[in-house]
């Protein structure tokens, strides 16, 4: 969803960032829902929510799959994606796949990382709240994830390759790239792209190829996209900034 919109109970609006360590960054508020469909995420975040009068936050892993995931009414959220190959050295993305850290001892003022009291981000300084995180050594790059990305065949063998993404990324490039092509082709259908069109634009092999991938990484089929029926709603969904070579 790019932008955003009210969607089921389920307000997102996200924008794209020009700092390299940052994918996406987004907000949302929960109005009458108690879940939606957490689909499929290369990408680790870092989230802070509000309910009940209460502020939490927590690093998010990847989603290697589409899953149900609760939603707590009359809430607000506040998320930076990270870009692939961006990871924090003390706390190892590999160990997130699929689930997150909760980061205590959260205020609206106050949030504390590798023992400094720092103040929360929000939708506008994300920025300079992450500028801080490189400065102080929270969050580094392996630059090798960006260049392959890029299209780059860099000078190390296949092996260290798919090491180093799995250190940087907590998934190989084959997941990656799989996540990566649902969610365009997800968009794609949305747009009102055709499921054929979708099939020989990204290479999947038949209809059926791209029916057992958006369920299985959007938790949605291509007619569930075009047409939405009042099921829950989608996480956030947009065509990603960078799609993985074939």
């Amino acid at each position: 969803m790019n932008g955003g919109g009210i969607r089921l109970g389920l307000e997102i609006e996200s924008r794209p960032s020009e700092l390299p360590y940052i994918e996406r960054v987004w907000r949302s508020r929960s109005d009458e829902v108690g879940r939606m469909t957490s689909i499929a995420a290369s990408h680790w975040e870092l989230v802070f929510w509000e309910h009940d009068g209460q502020t939490q936050a927590a690093v998010m892993g990847p989603e290697p799959t589409a899953c149900p995931a609760p939603v707590p009414k009359d809430a607000t959220f506040f998320g930076i994606s990270f870009a692939l190959g961006t990871s924090m050295p003390h706390m190892p993305i590999s160990r997130l796949v699929g689930g997150s850290a909760e980061i205590p001892d959260v205020t609206r003022r106050s949030v504390w990382l590798k023992g400094s009291a720092w103040h929360p981000p929000d939708y506008d300084n994300a920025e300079a709240f992450v500028r801080r995180m490189v400065r102080e050594g929270i969050v580094d790059c392996d630059p090798i994830v960006p260049a392959v990305l890029d299209g780059a065949t860099p000078e190390v063998s296949e092996r260290t390759l798919q090491r180093r993404f799995v250190a940087a990324t907590g998934l190989t490039r084959g997941a990656i790239r799989q996540i990566q092509r649902a969610r365009e082709a997800a968009v794609l259908i949305q747009e009102g792209t055709s499921a054929q069109d979708v099939v020989h634009r990204l290479g999947y092999f038949d209809q059926p190829h791209l029916a057992r991938s958006l369920t299985r990484y959007i938790g949605r089929t291509a007619t569930g996209l075009s047409r939405p029926d009042g099921t829950e709603p989608l996480s956030l969904l947009y065509k990603p900034s960078t799609s993985m070579p074939a």
